[in-house]
């Protein structure tokens, strides 16, 4: 299905067109992902804009879209919740600088050991994921407080929205390609919910837009940061009056009321005793000016020991994160795009612009793999499409909020369903029957991994690590020798198959040290030594001879192998001629 990708060409106009379509994608993701991580809307969309604006630019992967994503909101909600937001802009500083490390070291490229299972398990466990975050946009807040999903009118108009969205962007192209049909499909649905929503007498919207969502996401935040509250104080009091108390249920039921935020404030402060201050209330919108440095608004952090054995393991795992995700998009971008692109490069993009976005109070991001599939099936190749983007992503907070805020809910689903569409593997299913036992596992349990625990980074490196392990259970079951006399009476044992730490116990036991003759031959010709661990059994094997008083010869051992091997570099026979000539990857080497 990511042929389905492939039925645009690149060009100016296309990219500035496909880049204001992420664009307009970019917001509510962008949003939705700062409530994650617990910091202010805006903080989100100006880290997109950030990410977005110097990957494009010195990016490794022209037409990729990146900014900020929910991986890295996992990571840094803990850092902010336990030490506030201003250890999150050097937290992400330091993920920069390891970034751009990583890069200049050229360590991009171990992205080529990704298995193709673990390509697939990935690709389609993220499609899963994709589509289930779109189940998000079908809540509404109940009178409780609580999100709740949609029923009614309310609900057939939105799916109805949702699969006109996908049907202008299926049919369209068949009958021109002039405008990417997801561009055309958010105008046409946009219309369409404006009109619905206006000709609602009761004032209230219907059809439920960006700006909806991100009023019910504040007010979702705000009611659960107060519930929180009022339990702590509960808790607190009844361990200094000794008595046991349950829930305030006038507070429950002010909380149940509330319409607003200040009704929502005003309960938080009875409860406390004292003025709430709610980081929620401080996201009334979209609508904001140019960014700041980060030291201009939030109190800056020691720079100490301390502050770093606090930032470290955040940054670190930033960065792997952040990483991975980039570069198996740049993988998947590759194959859609039939291009190539740079992995060390995109390292040092990305580190650049999370070092920016770090000073300018951003919180970090990578490449965003939904928004990167609109981009390319909008017909975005080139950089262009990622600056527009971006750019369209401040033009919108500095002067369009209003009018980005009343973009329906349901074009943006339906085009992210389609995305969904495309992106899984629909002949990964006809390949089960065809597919090796262990591969089939393997991409199982990537895109399982992938859709229960959200984590993409932990995914992909389960999947290379089941893989390594399948490979080498797999070849160590392939090393045998083939046992012949020469005219002399020696014994000749030769090797066949790889030799490396799992296969090292079949290789002793290959071996009869006490009844072989005085003259022993290992040949080597059919065979390679991998690593330290088959070295020291050709050793260990050689001081076994030695102590039996025979005389063994090592033959066609490459020069590195001849080299290492410490007690039985005296028993080796060269013949140049004939031994082979191939690297040994071991520790003494590197």
């Amino acid at each position: 299905m990511l042929n389905f990708f492939r039925q645009e060409s690149g060009s100016i106009k296309n990219d500035v067109l496909s880049g204001l379509t992420v664009a307009l994608a970019l917001v509510p993701e962008a949003i939705a992902f700062a409530f994650v991580a617990g910091v202010s809307p805006l903080i989100g969309l100006y880290s997109a804009f950030f990410i977005g604006l110097i990957t494009a630019v010195f990016g490794g992967r022209p037409g990729m879209i990146s900014g900020a994503t929910g991986a890295m909101a996992v990571v840094v909600v803990a850092l902010v919740a336990q030490h506030g937001v201003e250890y999150l802009f050097p937290t992400v500083i330091l993920c920069g600088l390891l970034q751009i490390a990583i890069g200049l070291g050229r360590l991009g490229k171990l992205i080529r050991m990704v298995p193709h299972p673990v390509m697939l398990g990935f690709v389609n466990g993220l499609a899963i994921v994709i589509g289930m975050a779109q189940l998000g946009s079908f809540k509404t807040l109940s009178a409780s407080g609580t999100l709740e999903f949609l029923g009614g009118i309310r609900l057939g108009l939105m799916l109805a929205l949702v699969a006109l969205t996908m049907a202008i962007i299926w049919l369209l192209p068949k009958i021109t390609r002039a405008v990417p049909a997801s561009l055309a499909a958010i105008l046409a649905v946009s219309l369409i919910s404006i009109g619905i929503n206006q000709s609602n007498s009761e004032g209230e919207n219907v059809l439920a837009t960006v700006g909806d969502m991100l009023e019910t996401n504040t007010k979702a935040a705000a009611i659960a940061e107060l519930r929180q509250e009022a339990e702590a104080d509960l808790v607190t009091l009844a361990s200094a009056t000794g008595t046991d108390l349950v829930p305030d249920t006038t507070l429950v039921a002010d909380v149940q009321a509330g319409t607003d935020l200040e009704t929502v404030k005003a309960a938080a402060s009875a409860a406390s005793g004292t003025e709430a201050i709610l980081l929620s209330e401080t996201s009334s919108g979209i609508s904001g000016g140019l960014p700041r440095l980060f030291f201009l608004d939030y109190e800056m952090v020691p720079f100490n020991f301390e502050t770093l054995r606090i930032i470290l393991p955040f940054a670190v795992i930033l960065c792997g994160v952040g990483l991975i995700e980039s570069l198996m998009t740049l993988t998947l971008i590759d194959e859609i795009t039939e291009t190539r692109g740079q992995g060390n490069r995109e390292c040092i993009g990305q580190g650049v612009a999370n070092l920016v976005c770090g000073v300018f109070g951003g919180m970090g991001g990578c490449a965003m793999i939904g928004q990167s599939l609109i981009n390319v099936n909008s017909g975005g190749r080139g950089r262009l499409s990622g600056i527009t983007a971006a750019v369209c992503l401040l033009l919108f907070v500095l002067f369009m909020a209003p009018l980005i805020e009343q973009i329906p809910m349901a074009a943006l689903v339906g085009v992210m369903f389609m995305v969904v569409i495309g992106t899984f593997e629909w002949a990964s299913l006809k390949m089960f029957r065809r597919m090796p036992a262990s591969d089939m596992i393997v991409m199982v349990l990537v895109a399982g991994y992938t859709v229960f625990m959200h984590d993409l980074a932990s995914a992909v490196i389960l999947g290379v690590i089941v893989s390594a392990l399948v490979f080498a259970w797999q070849h160590a079951t392939h090393l045998g020798a083939e046992v012949r006399y020469n005219e002399a009476g020696s014994k000749i044992y030769q090797i066949h198959g790889p030799l490396f730490f799992a296969s090292v116990s079949s290789f002793k036991e290959l071996f009869d040290v006490a009844d072989d003759p005085q003259d022993v031959v290992i040949d080597f010709y059919y065979s390679r030594v991998y690593d330290q661990s088959g070295l020291e059994a050709i050793n260990g094997l050689a001081d076994k001879y030695e102590a039996a008083g025979k005389r063994l010869h090592l033959t066609h051992l490459s020069n590195e192998c001849r080299t290492l091997l410490d007690r039985a570099g005296d028993l080796v026979e060269v013949n140049v001629s004939e031994d082979p000539h191939y690297h040994i990857a071991t520790d003494r080497l590197a």
